[in-house]
Parts: structure tokens; C-alpha cells; sequence
């Protein structure tokens, strides 16, 4: 009797459901260098359709450029990083400078809006970007996955090079800013979801993996733990 009982209960624990922790995979799509105006518009519409979220590192000139784009990538539940003012090569800048690129991009932004990663353009890093990232209590965030949609513009070729090295706590590295980038986001939204993957901001995810970001160190992913 007593192994019957002792299998019976080893039977039930098979049935017992997965948690949603074990049972998902997640990864963080960021978009460089935008808002771009139509692209971006046609982007949003595309995760909008999709209900994924996203994480939009912005350069302030496009800010000021752009901003009904901007406020509606707050509106619709993305999230907003700072990637400069003028996309100029952190690296050769010094602290003041740095800290400047950051100061006038956030100033553009709604009150509302928290920042709480930095993105150097190009990811170039320094000694004096993460003091600086630091003192403004900053995150810098990189990527693990990077297609080069920018120089390839075939979405096609971008997509199977997000599809073939993705993993679950990925940060996928692509832009606003053309129709081919545009393309194969969408594309590797609808691949990946088939796959089980579910899309969230950097900082969501994050969290699901038990991490508070530091200000000043460098993140390029947020694997399972």
C-alpha cells in the first residue's frame, strides 16, 4: 500500500503546472538612434499589433525633431534610454561633455518619462562614460545579439541572424530607421512568438531575472538564473 501511495504522489507531481518563470523565454528588443518620424511610426504600430514591448535608446537631436513620435513611444508602454544628444563618440569626450549629451537629451523628455539606462553610441565605453553614467545614476546598457541592420538593410538577412544566435535574456540590437530594419523586427516579433518568447523592456526583464541594475556598470543581457 505504502508504494502504491509513493506512486500515486510522484504521478501528481507530473501534473502539477509549469511556472510561467520556467515555462517563457524573454528577450528585450532596443532600438538606436531614433525616434525617425514614419519608421518609427510604423514600427510602433507593428508592436502595438503585436503586444510587445520594446526599449527606444534616443538621441536627443531626434527628440527635439520628433517628439509626437517620442511621447507616443511613452504613451504606448515602451521604454525610454538616453544614447546622447548628438550621437557623438562618447569615448572621445570628456566627462563634462559626456555629461552634457546626457543633461540636454533628458531635458527633452516629459517629467514623467524615467530614464534609467544609458546607451552609448556604438556601446564605445570609458572610464569617463561609466563615472558619469554612475553619477547620474544611469545603467549602461549594450546588447548580446547585434544583426548590423544598419549596414546590411536586407531584413531577410537581419532576421536569420537575430534567429540563429537568439536566446532567452537576450538584448537584441536594431534601429528605427529604415523600412528593412522595420521589416525584420516585426518578422522576428512573429518567429520568436511562435517560439514561445515574450518581448519586454530591458528593465522588465531585468526584473524577471532578479536583477537591480547598477548605476555605471555595463549590462549586455539578463540570462536565466
Amino acid at each position: 500500500m505504502r508504494r502504491i501511495c509513493a506512486l500515486l504522489c510522484c504521478l501528481s507531481l507530473l501534473c502539477f503546472p509549469v511556472s510561467a518563470e520556467e515555462s517563457h523565454k524573454y528577450v528585450a528588443l532596443t532600438f538606436d538612434d531614433g525616434p525617425s518620424g514614419r519608421y518609427t511610426s510604423r514600427l510602433l504600430d507593428g508592436l502595438k499589433e503585436r503586444g510587445a514591448k520594446a526599449t527606444f535608446l534616443l538621441c536627443g537631436y531626434r527628440i527635439k525633431e520628433y517628439p509626437a513620435e517620442t511621447q507616443r513611444i511613452i504613451d504606448e508602454g515602451h521604454e525610454v534610454g538616453n544614447h546622447g544628444y548628438s550621437h557623438r563618440n562618447m569615448q572621445e569626450l570628456g566627462r563634462r561633455q559626456i555629461a552634457q549629451e546626457i543633461l540636454d537629451t533628458e531635458a527633452l523628455l516629459p517629467e514623467n518619462c524615467r530614464i534609467r539606462f544609458l546607451r552609448p553610441p556604438g556601446g564605445c565605453c570609458s572610464d569617463g562614460v561609466r563615472q558619469v553614467a554612475e553619477a547620474r545614476n544611469l545603467a549602461i546598457l549594450n546588447w548580446s545579439v547585434d544583426p548590423r541592420d544598419w549596414a546590411v538593410q536586407n531584413a531577410a538577412a537581419v532576421e536569420q541572424a537575430v534567429l540563429k544566435n537568439v536566446t532567452d535574456g537576450d538584448v537584441i540590437l536594431l534601429h528605427d530607421m529604415s523600412d528593412s530594419s522595420v521589416t525584420a523586427a516585426l518578422h522576428i516579433i512573429d518567429q520568436l512568438a511562435a517560439q514561445g518568447y515574450e518581448f519586454v523592456t530591458a528593465s522588465e526583464l531585468a526584473a524577471l531575472r532578479g536583477c537591480i541594475p547598477k548605476a555605471g556598470k555595463i549590462y549586455h543581457h539578463f540570462l536565466p538564473q
